[in-house]
């Protein structure tokens, strides 16, 4: 019988004159069966009772019945019998008893549902009771629909079992990363990793499994759980209503999350932040968040809590990007289009990660509409950008092709000062994901990435510069317990200069910096208290540190070429995450790096007992290809724990120690695409940091205001600055180019962030000191005589506003503004003549400072309507960047005119910047 006629056979009775039955409630029965059909069962109740029993025998097929038990009333023998199994039932007025699977019948409706009082509103829109809320969730199939998980069993076992699986937008198949994964009786939850994967220890037996996420309408699961089992999820976007919209799922991570200075912005984040023209940039959005600041601002170089631009690692997919920006600083080398989300660690780094000190900003790609094809970009004033992504196998295999480039050159030559118009800059840069799902425990990601710069400033020098990638990733699943990560990516950064105005002195400068990688990345769910990471990487790196050759037949340029260095650098690490108590929560992680400098090479030896300079090198020593020159290594610590003071208040401590043993030389102020990347030598140490940081975080009203403040303290060794006059490029003596210092950087970070409603943004203050020492404080070379001296960015006050208000649904405007100090310089302060020639005598390194910098920005967006079936989704952009038109000085330098020493302040942007961009999506 189906439970079709089930109810139909329940709602004839409730139609005829109700027959009263005798009591049955006090009749006892005995019963025991060895083995017996489900039949048999239900014979023996309708012979020892009054009682009539209505099933499906397809449901009870193959499943026999032991039963002893002994003088209990048949609801008691049927408590019994179906405790802790999926099967139902329920008894009428008339004694009829329905036995169902997966759905229990209510044999008697609410009190109340006939009330005629039932309170209603102006509208004339009837009173919704919370069980009529319900029916709304009832329509979705996968929400009503019982999930059976596991090794099917008449009886569930006691104990645990583990659920795992993916959680994806049901509208194009990408990973919903963050969301919550939970049940409320016991209270247990966790939350999605960057793929969307979960995996839960929760009891056995029926459970409602509920799923929250930003942005994403609520959802749960029926399940039926026996054994572990697997269990995807498809999640729908929510539609942003005009009144506050009340996410519960994941706001506390802040407070309840054992990271430390950890930030994840999602592109919607990053298109909510004026830009100079018009493009959402995830480097600039970057620096809105305390603690992070650049020298410049044309300079898309992050200096993260007194960490120089090189200690950031910086990749996108788990593969490495040398120079992260396009067209002077202008603009990130991410395309926003293709960005998933972006993710900084700078406090309490994961031992996942190696080989920087300050930070990792650790980007993701999406991967493809695997429903359907999909064109999206934008039209700027310089900029133009289209994205194509949809299924190659539906379901299965998606791509997503992205590409930008810019045509500045009209903006450039439309300029009336001659030193500027005849000058040119363009860039391209293009994006290729391709995401297949072999099966449900395996997945291929492959990523490639390649862009090109090349500008060329008033006079006859080309500058050019590119980047390229290609990752393989394999996502593998050995079990509930077991997830790993295998990835083999190549990176390529290089740079050329070209000078070919004089033809006598044309020349041509080249420098590459290529590293392949392999890493395997593992997380074991021991319990549900401990959870696993362990795992490997190796890294070879192969510089070519520059080749100066003529251009032309008739350059006079003596060809140079300095020999190309490799190295190799391994890890292996281990992390445990304890969940103590629900207070108290501790990461305890040990990375071991060894790092090796390989021949063949030339290397320079210098008169024992005397300082590496130029002047006392007596000779080398030649190394075969291979061969080992210098060894480094040990191990690296990461430790943090989180102890909860009360639900909305927690304190976290952190500490960490960090190796790099790759290094950017320069001597600019801003990132500059000449710089030069040293490995690590038998002169050049590693260098070697730890930082101690304690923060406390508190959320306000229900979770919808989070306030944290972190202070940190940071030791750096083998931090390398450069002597005064030296150049870094084509240099064959780098060694003596160079000072090791020994940094310290302290500092505390305020941010306040409300995330949801109408009205949302944040506000971020930094104070924060970066000081140097020559560790040889007696050189000559020592600057400031061997005192403490600030860095180049040491920058001690930072504030920036980020607020966001939308009127409706189309219509919303941003406002930015960001106020910190100048950065220091070091400005001459006097000349005097030796023999017969006059020099400049400058005063002590970074000591004076330039103009403080504040600038507001202000943009609109304007979005198309909102019909779900038309042809294009589009919106309008219209932002003015330094609104308030300040000339902010991003350098001062001085020149020497007639024997007289002139300073001038450059400013990049010295009045407000307008800028309209039309944004598409088929």
């Amino acid at each position: 019988m189906s439970l079709k006629n089930l109810l139909f056979f329940f709602l004839l009775g409730m139609l005829v004159t109700p027959v009263w039955a005798q009591n049955n409630g006090d009749r006892r029965i005995s019963m025991q069966l060895d083995s017996a059909s489900f039949s048999v069962f239900v014979d023996q109740i309708e012979r020892n009772s009054d009682y009539l029993v209505y099933y499906d025998p397809a449901d009870f097929v193959g499943i026999a019945m032991d039963v002893k038990l002994e003088s209990l009333t048949v609801p008691e023998l049927l408590d019994q019998v179906f405790r802790g199994s999926e099967f139902s039932y329920g008894i009428d007025d008339r004694n009829r008893i329905f036995i169902t699977k997966g759905t229990k019948i209510i044999t008697q409706l609410q009190p109340g549902i006939f009330d005629p009082d039932r309170p209603s509103d102006n509208t004339g829109a009837v009173y919704e009771s919370p069980e009529n809320e319900m029916k709304e969730k009832l329509l979705s199939t996968a929400e009503s629909k019982l999930h059976e998980l596991g090794v099917k069993a008449y009886k569930v076992k006691p104990g645990s079992a583990t659920i795992t699986g993916y959680v994806r937008n049901a509208a194009n198949g990408e990973p919903v990363i963050g969301a919550a994964v939970f049940i409320d009786k016991p209270s247990i939850g966790v939350n999605t990793d960057a793929l969307g994967f979960y995996s839960i220890k929760v009891p056995r037996g029926r459970l409602v499994l509920k799923i929250k996420s930003f942005g994403m309408r609520e959802t749960q699961r029926q399940v039926m759980l026996y054994t572990d089992g697997k269990l995807d999820i498809e999640m729908r976007e929510s539609v942003i209503a005009l009144k506050e919209v009340k996410v519960k799922a994941g706001v506390d991570k802040n407070v309840v999350g054992t990271q430390m200075g950890q930030v994840r912005l999602t592109i919607k984040d990053l298109k909510q932040v004026p830009t100079v023209f018009g493009e959402a940039d995830l480097l600039r959005s970057v620096l809105t968040l305390p603690g992070i600041k650049s020298v410049g601002e044309n300079s898309t170089g992050l200096n993260v809590r007194g960490g120089s631009t090189d200690q950031n690692l910086i990749q996108f997919n788990d593969a490495v990007i040398y120079n992260p920006s396009h067209l002077f600083g202008f603009f990130s080398a991410f395309n926003p289009d293709v960005v998933r989300d972006v993710e900084l660690y700078k406090s309490t780094i994961p031992s996942k990660f190696g080989g920087r000190l300050s930070s990792v900003l650790d980007v993701n790609g999406r991967d493809g509409n695997k429903k359907k094809f999909v064109a999206s970009g934008g039209i700027g004033i310089v900029t133009g950008r289209l994205t194509l992504e949809g299924p190659i196998v539906k379901d299965k295999t998606s791509f997503i092709l992205g590409g930008r480039s810019t045509y500045s050159n009209w903006v450039i030559r439309a300029l009336d000062n001659p030193a500027y118009n005849q000058s040119s800059g363009n860039f391209y840069d293009v994006n290729l994901q391709v995401t297949h799902e072999i099966n449900e425990k395996n997945t291929l990601v492959l990523t490639g990435y390649q862009s090109n710069d090349r500008f060329r400033l008033y006079g006859d020098t080309t500058y050019s510069y590119q980047n390229q990638l290609g990752a393989l990733k394999w996502k593998h699943t050995f079990g509930p317990k077991l997830y790993s990560e295998f990835t083999a990516s190549h990176s390529k950064y290089q740079y050329q200069m070209k000078a070919s105005g004089l033809p006598l002195n044309s020349f041509d400068l080249k420098f590459d910096i290529n590293q392949s990688n392999f890493k395997a990345d593992f997380s074991y769910l021991l319990n549900e208290k401990h959870t696993l990471d362990f795992g490997l990487s190796s890294i070879y790196y192969k510089l070519h540190p520059g080749s100066f050759t003529p251009q032309g037949a008739q350059s006079l340029i003596i060809p140079d070429e300095l020999e190309a260095e490799q190295a190799l650098e391994s890890a292996v690490y281990l992390e445990d995450k304890y969940e103590v108590s629900p207070k108290l929560s501790l990461t305890a992680g040990l990375r071991f790096s060894f790092f090796q400098y390989l021949g063949p090479k030339t290397v320079n030896t210098y008169v024992p007992g005397l300082p590496i300079d130029y002047l006392y090198q007596d000779g080398v020593v030649t190394y075969g290809k291979g061969e080992k020159i210098k060894n480094y290594g040990g191990p690296e610590i990461r430790l943090s724990a989180r102890y909860s003071l009360l639900d909305n208040l927690s304190m976290k401590v952190s500490y960490n120690t960090l190796r790099q043993y790759i290094h950017l030389l320069t001597n600019t102020m801003t990132v500059s695409p000449t710089d030069i990347w040293k490995l690590s030598d038998t002169y050049i140490k590693p260098q070697v940091g730890d930082q101690l940081s304690v923060g406390l975080y508190r959320n306000f009203r229900g979770n919808k205001i989070e306030v944290s403040l972190e202070g940190y303290y940071k030791n750096i060794n083998n931090f390398l600055d450069y002597k005064g006059g030296d150049s870094l490029i084509m240099n064959h003596n780098i060694e003596a180019a160079v000072i090791n210092t020994r940094a310290k950087a302290y500092g505390v970070e305020l941010l306040v962030k409300k995330a949801t409603g109408k009205f949302n943004g944040w506000v971020s203050y930094t104070y924060s000191r970066t000081l140097l020492r020559a560790i040889d404080r007696d050189s000559p070379d020592a600057p400031n005589n061997g005192q403490y001296y600030p860095s180049n960015f040491d920058k001690p006050h930072d504030f920036t506003a980020i607020t966001n208000y939308r009127f409706s649904h189309r219509v919303s405007v941003s406002l930015n503004f960001t106020y910190s100090t100048g950065r220091p310089y070091t400005p001459p302060v006097g000349k005097y003549i030796v023999d017969g020639s006059q020099r400049v005598y400058y005063a002590d390194r970074n000591q004076y400072r330039i103009p403080d910098y504040y600038r507001t920005d202000v943009s609109v967006n304007i979005e198309g309507n909102h019909k779900v079936r038309k042809l294009a989704h589009s919106s309008w952009s219209l932002s003015v960047y330094n609104l308030l038109g300040r000339r902010n000085a991003s350098s001062v330098y001085f020149q020497t005119n007639q024997g007289r020493v002139n300073g001038y302040q450059l400013s990049i942007f010295g009045q407000p910047i307008p800028t309209l961009t039309y944004n598409f999506r088929f």
